[in-house]
């Protein structure tokens, strides 16, 4: 009976992995690329995170399965809101093989806190609201929650950045592989799984700090911490080895990557100072969320996160209100969230915000005069309209526009708010170490990475490709996928599986969240 592990490397990037595969640096993923196929995959537009590897294990895209980013906007208010596991609207991977009577292990993949029952068992991602810690809420079945209670995520902060962080980083994050390599051995080696996903998001975190240190081209380039995103690789494929090596001979292996990266150059694009100066947004003069702004100010940085916790959902209104804040919405017909790893803009839509301004019937028209100006500004490299990106009936949580920042030199630029000023600026000296929500010197990109213990053929191949190969590799049929097995055709079911409504955060829950996507430095 053919059993399958697939291991997750977030952010691995093709052309590093290539060039230290074939400098011998890299001798498991070498030998996976020798005996079966290795291609570039390409990602989700944008390459983010949760849409990136939920697309990866349902098969769909974003506008079927409804997770678009961290967090969605609350249809008819000025509000966010945390999204969870159950905002996904598809089956993913283990929903489907557990109603097949497979055994599934799945630890680790981002966007399934709250962990769902399975024929198994399953270890939320990072986007827990238990922070670096776990509790038994983070694992299902609970009882198994002694055995991989070391399980954790970054335990350091990324937004401020001093001396000697990036020492202190690169140690925690290799330290945090071998422990996550010790609990995926003991778990694979419990049973014979039928289905073995885990997921590692060191590459990812390593390459968005180290990279200028790296990268001697880079326009931040400096010196120090040269070889730290090859370490961090070189100890992925050690434990890439091991778990291969564990998982025994009858095993197909794959592995594959959210997305890929590269180097940050200079520039900065304020989305909200752009649509200003060309009269589609109007500043109201007003600052942003006082609390927010009194809590980053006084309170230390490692209390925040209790703060949060002890506030409940305070948090989350003060990150709404600084979202929102500072703008004449009755004057303002476009505006962007201005989100680093995911640059785009929304329009005020009457009907369907709360204080709407573009009338529904100059919709098209008006995004299609959005994407061609931004078209023609030389920060922007592509502006879509959402449908020309997603299919499906969850698109209206989507941003009405998409865009592809431009590179320079092959270098990209950042996207950070800003409420007034100009649209486009260089970072100076000091802000070249960078950091989340202050221009990161490692950006995600575009195409990631697949490898697959078998050799296949195909001119192209997508993270929507992932599900059903591992279907078809496993002989389960499954609902119908935008994408398709590399290695020829499951089955597909007639029907979709109906999933419960979503079940939105409890307050405290969001705060925890918050506080912990706040330390990786996703908001200001």
């Amino acid at each position: 009976m053919t059993r399958c592990i697939l291991i997750g490397l977030d952010g691995a990037e093709p052309a590093l992995v290539e060039r230290w595969m074939d400098a011998g640096l890299l001798p498991n993923l070498a030998r996976l690329r020798e005996v079966g196929t290795y291609t570039p995959c390409a990602s989700t537009r944008p390459p983010v995170t949760f849409p990136a590897w939920t697309t990866c294990v349902t098969g769909v895209n974003p506008g079927k399965h409804g997770i678009f980013d961290f967090t969605r906007t609350v249809p008819g208010q000025q509000q966010i809101q945390f999204i969870n596991s159950t905002f996904r609207r598809v089956p993913a991977l283990w929903n489907i093989l557990s109603d097949a009577g497979k055994r599934v292990a799945t630890l680790g993949v981002p966007g399934t806190y709250p962990p769902e029952p399975i024929n198994g068992i399953m270890v939320a991602g990072f986007d827990s609201p238990v922070a670096t810690a776990v509790d038994a809420s983070f694992v299902e079945p609970r009882e198994n929650f002694d055995a991989v209670k070391d399980w954790r995520f970054a335990d350091f902060q990324e937004s401020n950045i001093g001396p000697g962080w990036h020492d202190e980083a690169l140690k925690r994050l290799l330290a945090k592989i071998e422990d996550k390599e010790r609990i995926a051995l003991e778990q694979l080696n419990r049973e014979d799984w039928d289905f073995f996903m885990l997921v590692f998001g060191e590459s990812d975190t390593v390459s968005h700090h180290f990279w200028l240190f790296h990268d001697p081209d880079s326009p931040r380039h400096r010196p120090g911490h040269e070889t730290a995103i090859q370490q961090v690789y070189q100890r992925l494929d050690e434990t890439v080895g091991k778990l291969v090596e564990a998982a025994g001979e009858d095993a197909v292996v794959g592995i594959v990557s959210d997305h890929g990266f590269g180097g940050a150059g200079t520039g900065v694009v304020h989305l909200n100072n752009w649509l200003a100066e060309n009269e589609y947004l109007k500043f109201s003069g007003e600052g942003g969320s006082l609390l927010k702004k009194l809590a980053l100010r006084f309170v230390p940085e490692r209390w925040r996160g209790t703060l949060f916790r002890l506030f409940k959902g305070v948090a989350t209104r003060a990150e709404s209100a600084s979202r929102f804040s500072g703008i004449d919405w009755g004057q303002t017909r476009a505006w962007s969230e201005e989100l680093n790893y995911f640059p785009s803009i929304r329009v005020n839509l009457d009907g369907r915000d709360l204080f709407g301004h573009v009338a529904e019937l100059e919709y098209d028209a008006f995004v299609q005069e959005l994407c061609e100006k931004l078209e023609a500004w030389d920060a922007v490299a592509h502006a879509w309209p959402r449908a020309a990106i997603f299919d499906g009936p969850e698109i209206e949580y989507a941003p009405d526009i998409i865009i592809e920042l431009a590179l320079e030199d092959g270098y990209s630029h950042s996207c950070l708010r800003s409420r007034g000023g100009e649209s486009f600026r260089r970072i100076e000296d000091h802000e070249h170490l960078g950091g989340k929500e202050k221009g990161m010197n490692g950006n995600h990109r575009d195409p990631g990475v697949f490898f697959l213990s078998r050799p296949f053929s195909a001119d192209a191949v997508s993270l929507q490709d992932i599900a059903p190969t591992i279907l078809d590799i496993l002989g389960v049929s499954h609902p119908p996928m935008d994408g398709r097995s590399l290695l020829g055709e499951t089955q597909s079911t007639v029907t979709t599986e109906t999933r419960d409504a979503p079940q939105p955060y409890a307050a405290e829950q969001e705060a925890a969240i918050e506080a912990r996507l706040r330390d990786l430095g996703y908001f200001e």
